[in-house]
């Protein structure tokens, strides 16, 4: 097919017949303009995108080939979900204009509007809300959609910020139990080397961590590789044989969902009990290994090798023999995985974040950073702490200013108990901030995102909540397509995409760099930027000047950039910026989590009560609730999971698997992606 003809097909597969090109110039090489740019959703990477235009419309998207590719500054290239981002802008579904709901919520039946008619609605019932009931009665939703630093999200939370705040939560439906975890054991969840350490491993295991789909930072695959190219050996463990099982590892082993600690504790037992365990390092980073090494005041019989070993209030020991039953991994597996990583220093166990998701996911979390621990491959290089694995190395780049003076906060999971019983719920229902909320959430914004019902458990009973309009009184929501989340809009606004507006995106988790999102075209039917709206809402609620401090959005944009460069000394100017898009900080050595602790113990604790490494945490010890949060690391039973009795009526397990076609519902309603990956059960 010639290209004129391949192009204007793929239009009208698209569904946007009113930009099918039709001049001679179109279709002529020379008038393809390329401008570069990024991916703004939450795919796992932020890579360079080139969006190819002809006569204001993007006829291909390719990405970055113009830098020399070496291993140690390697090319940040998009994978087939960017590459096939025109099928997803130019869908013929796409949200045009502002809605209101006429039908009853979540029926999906809406109404064209005005942005005007739309902008006083918002502003009566955020007048109205606040008024009534209090800035506790207005919450901003979780959402990923869009990353970048000019999200709509974050010139919301200044909006309501200065009108006197709202109900904020903590906490991620991505990383809720390492988050949580991880701090108990290190002090801090940044316990992550750069990629290149891995270099130096001998052996890397992969414990539900799978960058070929997920991507988890652009490249991480790929420096899987080059690790395994230097000698490594790499073994998946993984109850889906994933890509990055089959492409990178060499071996597989699968699991049991939910068992992963149980695996762990078995683990190590057999370095225990061959005494492969690094007892030096124990006896001078750590805390509550053995019983010689405990906080004073606590009864004998609660150190984790008291309990590894079947020496505490169980009186189980946690044998291979006994994980198997649990895991579904031969002991003999076990027995060879315990010794392969007690052996071969420096070993990296890299737990990813799916085998956390989960009942007492934090147990999981913990167990591997101790493993890591009684293994002495902390603060080396090869080695890798475990547990949540943010980047300790990070990069300073200015965000838009706000502030929230109300200072209650519930768990970022915990939104429908707020709905239901938000006035008068504390700290038992995971309250921070002030000792009871004020009020129950009475308005909601939801702005490019699908946890309102999509992405949020028990789907069902939460559209249930969200259906009665005496509970939830007001929903706005800001989105590309009519997502279930969307169909329980009172306002739905059109929002533009990540090819139509200017941004900063900095990388998804870890990398060095930091990306100019330069505008590909302009927005398409009523579509609107996000600081456009909230501006003019902003002005219907007396507070434009403050919102804006009279500043444009190109003009924001030269605000982070100065704000940036404050703490970068050769960070480029906003021209320099716009043209390059990408700005890379470049070192000379690798980093390398708690190295300094490590080196120079004496005057560079870890950041935790007692200094040490805490294996046994006193904290958790003071909580008085040893079955379900143990002081030390302990495989506890989940619910639902393969120990649940209920296994006799449900017997096959199911568990969510992040597949490469989509991002959660992001790319699912995309035909080419549909087409290159058809996700089956």
């Amino acid at each position: 097919m010639e290209n004129s003809k391949f192009i204007k097909k793929l239009f009208e597969e698209d569904g946007f017949h009113s930009y099918i090109p039709n001049s001679k110039d179109e279709i002529n090489e020379n008038h393809e303009r390329i401008v570069r740019t990024s991916g703004s959703h939450n795919c796992g990477g932020r890579c360079v995108i080139k969006a190819h235009v002809k006569n204001e419309r993007i006829v291909r998207i390719s990405t970055e080939d113009d830098i020399k590719d070496t291993r140690e500054n390697p090319q940040l290239r998009g994978c087939l979900r960017c590459r096939s981002y025109r099928n997803r802008m130019y869908n013929h579904d796409r949200l045009k204009y502002p809605m209101k709901r006429i039908g009853k919520r979540g029926e999906g039946k809406f109404k064209r509007i005005s942005w005007e008619e739309a902008i006083d609605t918002i502003a009566e019932n955020t007048k109205r809300s606040m008024k009534e009931y209090g800035p506790d009665s207005i919450y901003l939703q979780y959402a990923t959609g869009n990353a970048g630093r000019l999200a709509e999200r974050n010139w919301m939370k200044r909006l309501i910020g200065m009108y006197g705040g709202y109900l904020d939560y903590y906490g991620s439906y991505s990383t809720a139990c390492t988050q949580i975890a991880t701090p108990y054991t290190f002090g801090t969840i940044y316990t992550g080397s750069s990629r290149d350490t891995w270099q130096n491993s001998k052996l890397i295991i992969l414990l539900g961590f799978n960058p070929a789909e997920t991507i988890h930072g652009t490249n991480t695959a790929y420096y899987l590789k080059l690790a395994k190219e230097a000698g490594a050996k790499i073994i998946s463990i993984d109850p889906i044989y994933s890509n990055t099982a089959i492409g990178l590892a060499d071996k597989w082993i699968p699991i049991r969902p939910t068992t992963d600690s149980a695996l762990l504790d078995a683990m190590a037992y057999v370095i225990i009990t061959e005494n492969l365990q690094d007892q030096d390092f124990l006896d001078k980073y750590c805390l509550g290994f053995d019983e010689e090494h405990m906080p004073s005041g606590i009864p004998k019989g609660n150190s984790y090798k008291s309990y590894i070993l079947g020496e505490g209030e169980d009186k189980i020991p946690k044998t291979p023999a006994w994980a198997e039953a649990i895991t579904g991994i031969l002991r003999e597996t076990i027995i060879e995985l315990a010794r392969e990583y007690a052996v071969n220093r420096p070993a990296a166990l890299i737990e990813g974040f799916g085998p956390q998701r989960h009942a007492y996911g934090e147990q999981y979390t913990r167990s591997g950073t101790v493993l890591a621990a009684i293994t002495g491959n902390i603060g080396i290089n090869g080695g890798w702490a475990s547990g949540t694995g943010y980047p300790v190395r990070q990069e300073f780049v200015a965000s838009i200013p706000y502030y929230n003076p109300n200072k209650s906060q519930i768990s970022v999971y915990s939104w429908p108990d707020a709905i239901i019983r938000g006035k008068g719920m504390g700290a038992d229902l995971s309250v921070k901030g002030v000792k009871r909320l004020s009020s129950n959430i009475k308005l909601m914004f939801n702005l490019g995102g699908n946890t309102l019902v999509n992405q949020h458990s028990d789907s069902n009973g939460t559209a249930k909540l969200l259906e009665d309009e005496s509970l939830v009184e007001f929903i706005v929501v800001s989105d590309h397509f009519l997502t279930p989340s969307a169909k329980f809009a009172d306002i739905l606004l059109p929002a533009d995409n990540m090819m139509e507006r200017e941004d900063i995106v900095t990388p998804w988790g870890i990398g060095d760099y930091v990306i100019y999102m330069n505008k590909a075209v302009d927005t398409i039917f009523e579509c609107h930027n996000g600081y456009d709206w909230i501006r003019d809402l902003a002005d219907k609620l007396g507070l434009k000047d403050e919102f804006t401090e009279g500043k444009s959005i190109e003009q924001w944009m030269e605000y982070l950039i100065g704000e940036t460069a404050k703490r970068n000394n050769d960070f480029p100017s906003i021209n320099e910026f716009k043209e390059k898009s990408i700005y890379r900080w470049n070192y000379d050595k690798c980093s390398i989590a708690f190295e300094d602790q490590i080196e120079d113990f004496e005057n560079n604790p870890f950041p935790t009560p007692s200094g040490k490494i805490e294996i046994f945490s006193k904290r958790l010890w003071g909580m008085n609730n040893p079955f379900e949060i143990p002081a030390v690391p302990k495989y506890i039973s989940a619910w639902e999971g393969p120990e649940d009795p209920i296994k006799t009526i449900y017997p096959l397990q199911c568990i969510g698997h992040h597949y490469k076609r989509r991002v959660h519902s992001t790319f699912d309603n995309t035909s080419w992606m549909e087409e290159a990956g058809k996700q089956e059960i």
